[in-house]
């Protein structure tokens, strides 16, 4: 492998960017003839690795591109930072895509949730058929906000594995199409949740076995969406969405942080009143 320039380094990034890959870069730390060298390593369909550039020798490639793997699969022993390699020590960089909140409906409920969204970071793009609706006025955070055909709704919007699908459109069909096509798409969004009343939720789901929909993709499915804290406003149902998204992005058990600490029960061992 010959030799890779900061500049064509920082073209293959932002390329990957652009794409919503992911990619590792190491840079050598020497001081010396070797320092600066570079290794890119860009992760492909079904998870080849595409490599250019070398730290200067073979094992030193092999041993970075093996941590770079790991670092890209999540790997918690393989963060980025100074590592060292058989060339001395390098930086590992890591650039994985944005976390996507994909709101499919443009109305009440989608504003506050784009705006929660955006807060947590996450890549946020609306999407609906109503020229009023989807409008950079009413979502001004959201990185794209798309008019499209709610009949085929991704034709020109890409769901990925780190895409979170939220399905809050006007009419009960048009959730129906829009989770029909990501039941049957590659790769299954990280998370997939649909609102509505239980009557059409399961009539939703029925029509969609009677299809040949896969089982197991469908329980997979949170609908009604969000967590039950009693939410009634949009604003609130937000709130509601976007804490079921984060509790399973991060693991969470959903449940008071006061019940899990325990701290009455653990520091004082006579209970205290509620009344004071």
């Amino acid at each position: 492998m010959s030799g890779l320039t900061a500049a064509e380094a920082a073209r293959r990034l932002l390329a990957v960017r652009d794409r919503r890959g992911s990619a590792f870069l190491w840079i050598a730390a020497d001081e010396g003839a070797g320092g600066g060298r570079r290794l890119l390593g860009e992760s492909g369909a079904a998870g080849a690795l595409a490599l250019a550039g070398t730290l200067g020798d073979a094992a030193s490639d092999r041993a970075a591109a093996e941590l770079g793997r790991r670092a890209l699969a999540g790997d918690a022993e393989a963060t980025a930072g100074l590592h060292a390699l058989p060339c001395g020590e390098a930086y590992l960089e890591v650039q994985r895509p944005a976390s996507e909140l994909v709101i499919v409906g443009a109305g009440h409920v989608a504003q506050p949730l784009a705006e929660v969204g955006a807060l947590l970071g996450m890549d946020v793009t609306v999407l609906d058929d109503r020229p009023e609706f989807a409008t950079r006025e009413r979502f001004p955070r959201a990185a794209r906000v798309l008019r499209v055909d709610f009949m085929d709704p991704f034709a020109g919007v890409r769901i990925l594995a780190a895409s979170h699908v939220v399905l809050v459109t006007r009419g009960h069909r048009y959730d129906f199409e829009a989770l029909r096509r990501l039941l049957a798409a590659e790769p299954e969004p990280a998370y997939l949740g649909m609102i509505g009343s239980r009557r059409r939720v399961r009539a939703t789901f029925t029509k969609l076995l009677e299809e040949g929909a896969d089982p197991a993709r469908l329980t997979r499915v949170r609908a009604p969406l969000g967590l039950d804290l009693g939410a009634q406003t949009p604003a609130e149902i937000a709130v509601a969405v976007a804490a079921e998204i984060v509790l399973l992005r991060r693991g969470g058990a959903g449940v008071p942080l006061r019940d899990v600490e325990g701290v009455l029960e653990r520091f004082f061992p006579t209970p205290i009143s509620e009344e004071g």
